[in-house]
């Protein structure tokens, strides 16, 4: 493969042209295994039928073989080429590259977590896991990354620490054991990279990546906070975890090649857990990068996590909803930043504000046409404000159209005092605490119609505000508006997400080479920034997983996601069912389209008593249930597999998950779904569970056996689940309920979603 590589290389020194046919486009190319020598050598082989003289002539460009995550390579390819390759032997698909979004700590307290503890015990603490991230890269000097009294890094590890930009091969120490950067896929769509303002190698220029990286497996730092807000011990969930730390997103986004070359070259080194906080749309698996390439590391025994999204509240957003990987939804914490806006009328509205200053005494309101021209201006988009008419007053701008901060940044360009920044109903109930450049409160949904309907009414509008600063012990966890909802378009036998973790304003070290606003007019450095996002919930669980993974070496990855689902809480820090901040209202309870089974409680998942485990076979078998081609199932098996057949009737609803969700046609004749688990018993060797029911509405339940009796570890028995609808609905819509096994001191809980369509 070496000398392949190299004939590659030499073939374009030799034969490299600058004239770029337009109708180039870089794909990610699946091939048979063994078969993408043979591929890319028919490609060259071909060139030798045309003459490279004509103006037309373009060579191709391969940017990387994919050995481990998949079997294939990426390129760019005119149309001919790309048909050279589709009528070759070995070629199974091929569909174009596109760019992936980024799903932009006190947490470990919150969850429970405490030095010398339970999961947080020396033994615990003192195996080696690494964990690998799929990000921006990372900031080495970062205090959160320093190697002090670790171990020396694992004999198993076969990574590197490549060099680059900004990067030595000595950037990396104890705790960063590997670095690399991958951008040939960005770059064939975006142009080269703009090293003023990025490096092309792994250090982080923008902060998601040290971010989400020290979420997981950042050392202890007493002290941490963002200029005096959220003082206090930041740690990662896995604080003594290695890192691997894989840079394939830049300032656009994250080409799905290199996405899967970055979890291809994971899966080589040997990470224990791959941590994936970004995503796109929804679509079939076969046609999903992640899904593909993730499947492959399920296959090499690697934990695989990964964010839900930023789509919400709206239903059916969800995105990594591949059943093979952890699906991570976001929630609150109990640590607040409040701010009291104070209206004309004596109305107090509560806010979220990372502002530590004075507070405002009345000062005059602007919004829309008393604050500027056009349609931009009740967004307050760049250049859509009036000096004259906003300088020295309260602007009010509503979300949406432009970035948050970017708001605030146009606010004070144009001489405003402050901003209240204010969520449609769309967003909901949501208080973000940005690193804006100005004073600046969100402002919820309701309060919002009260803050406008007292504008509209009000000859000579005014408002003060206090800034509280940091706050604990308000009512959590509660899901984030933001957060991607259920059910999954791709999937919907199977619900999604599968766990919700902190994500709102969550406190996490922070690139130098970046304001906290990520604004470029915004002078100000942090060693620690506080974002928001489900990608700041994904890895608190890639942390929590290598936790699992510590005290139990040889569970799969299914009994670590298992384990992880049916201990989640349902209840908050006031004993109330979980609520969702979405576009319903605070005081909605969250659903399992929410959350998944629940708020991840990683004490409890240490010690499950059953777990629903799920080999390769099982997966496969799904894909073939839900009438995949052979050629689709290829796609992640790598070699020919035969479906079940001799009359066995496969059901997507059947894979051993450790939810139930069920899908009813109104109008249909079908009215009963019946799908089969098998639990191993992970936990006292002798126990008898007994089936606890709450059956959602409009739908009657049956389980058999009711009663699972164990007699040793590890060992598994089945059970069936009958879901019989009452009566057919008019109209689409949903409910839920929920099986719990109970034995002595274990509750496994799964989660019922039914839908009717």
């Amino acid at each position: 493969m070496m000398f392949f590589r190299s004939f590659v290389v030499f073939f374009f020194l030799i034969f490299f042209t600058s004239n770029v046919s337009s109708h180039k486009q870089t794909y990610v190319i699946h091939t048979v295994a063994a078969t993408t020598k043979h591929i890319v050598t028919s490609l060259f082989n071909s060139l030798q039928t045309e003459n490279i003289h004509d103006d037309g002539f373009s060579l191709p460009e391969i940017h990387y073989i994919y050995e481990n995550a998949m079997s294939g390579f990426s390129a760019t390819l005119t149309n001919d080429q790309l048909e050279t390759v589709k009528n070759t032997k070995g070629f199974i698909s091929a569909y174009p590259d596109e760019l992936l979004s980024l799903h932009t700590t006190y947490s470990h307290e919150f969850l429970g977590l405490e030095y010398g503890i339970g999961l947080w015990n020396e033994t615990s603490l003192s195996s080696d896991v690494i964990i690998g991230l799929v990000d921006t890269g990372i900031s080495p000097e970062h205090v959160s990354f320093r190697d002090t009294h670790m171990t020396p890094v694992p004999s198993r590890w076969r990574g590197s620490c490549d060099e680059g930009t900004n990067f030595s091969s000595s950037s990396c120490n104890k705790k960063i054991i590997g670095a690399s950067a991958f951008y040939k896929g960005y770059e064939s769509i975006v142009g080269k990279i703009n090293e003023t303002t990025d490096f092309r190698s792994a250090r982080d220029a923008q902060g998601h990546g040290t971010h989400t990286a020290s979420t997981a497996a950042g050392g202890i730092v007493p002290k941490a906070n963002y200029f005096g807000q959220a003082k206090g011990l930041a740690s990662g969930m896995r604080f003594t975890s290695r890192i691997a730390a894989y840079k394939a997103c830049w300032a656009l986004g994250c080409a799905n090649t290199d996405v899967i070359a970055a979890i291809d070259r994971a899966i080589l080194d040997g990470v224990d857990v791959i941590s994936l906080s970004l995503g796109g749309s929804s679509r079939p698996f076969y046609v999903d990068p992640v899904a593909i390439a993730g499947f492959g590391a399920m296959q090499k025994n690697i934990f695989v996590s990964c964010s839900a999204g930023n789509s919400g509240p709206t239903a059916s957003t969800v995105s990594n909803g591949a059943p093979w990987l952890m699906t991570v939804a976001a929630s609150y914490t109990d640590r607040t930043f409040p701010a009291i806006v104070r209206i004309g009328n004596r109305k107090s509205l509560v806010g979220s504000s990372l502002y530590k200053g004075k507070s405002l005494k009345n000062l005059s309101l602007a919004f829309n046409r008393t604050a500027g021209e056009g349609s931009g201006a009740v967004f307050c988009i760049r250049d859509s404000l009036k000096r004259e008419l906003v300088e020295g007053k309260i602007v009010i701008c509503l979300r949406g159209a432009s970035g948050r901060t970017a708001k605030g940044e146009e606010v004070k360009r144009s001489g405003g005092a402050a901003m209240l920044l204010v969520s449609t109903e769309a967003e909901g109930e949501e208080l973000l605490a940005d690193p804006h450049v100005l004073p600046a409160v969100s402002i919820g949904f309701s309060d919002g119609k009260t803050l406008l309907t007292y504008l509209a009414g009000a000859a000579n509008a005014t408002a003060a505000v206090r800034f509280r600063g940091t706050a604990y012990g308000a009512t959590a966890p509660m899901v984030a508006a933001f957060s991607s909802r259920g059910p999954s378009v791709a999937g919907p036998e199977v619900a999604k997400p599968d766990i919700a973790a902190p994500g709102m304003n969550i406190l996490a070290g922070w690139s130098p080479f970046s304001s906290p606003s990520l604004l470029r007019s915004d002078p100000r450095r942090v060693q620690f920034n506080i974002i928001s996002g489900t990608s700041m919930a994904c890895p608190h669980i890639s942390g929590i997983a290598a936790l699992i993974k510590s005290v139990h070496g040889d569970w799969s990855p299914a009994m670590i996601k298992s384990a992880i689902m049916t201990t989640a809480r349902i209840t908050d820090n006031r004993n109330r069912p979980i609520g969702d901040r979405g576009a319903a209202g605070a005081e909605s309870a969250a659903t399992a389209f929410a959350f998944g089974a629940g708020h991840v409680d990683p004490t409890r998942a240490v010690d499950p008593g059953l777990v629903y485990d799920t080999s390769t076979v099982d997966y496969l078998n799904y894909l073939c249930s839900l009438n995949y081609t052979s050629q689709r199932i290829l796609l992640f098996s790598g070699t020919n597999y035969t479906c079940p057949s001799n009359g066995v009737v496969l059901s997507p609803g059947d894979l051993n998950y450790p939810s139930f969700a069920v899908n009813f046609v109104n109008g249909a004749n079908l009215k009963t779904v019946r799908y089969k688990r098998t639990v191993t018993n992970v936990g006292s060797p002798a126990c008898e569970y007994m089936a606890h029911v709450e059956e959602p509405k409009g739908v009657k339940v049956r389980v058999e056996p009711k009663i699972l009796k164990f007699q040793k570890v590890r060992e598994r028995l089945s059970y069936t689940v009958t879901f019989d609808a009452e009566a057919s609905r008019n109209t689409s819509s949903s409910s839920f309920g929920v099986l719990v096994w109970m034995c002595d001191k274990y509750n496994v809980r799964s989660p019922i979603s039914v839908t009717w369509e």
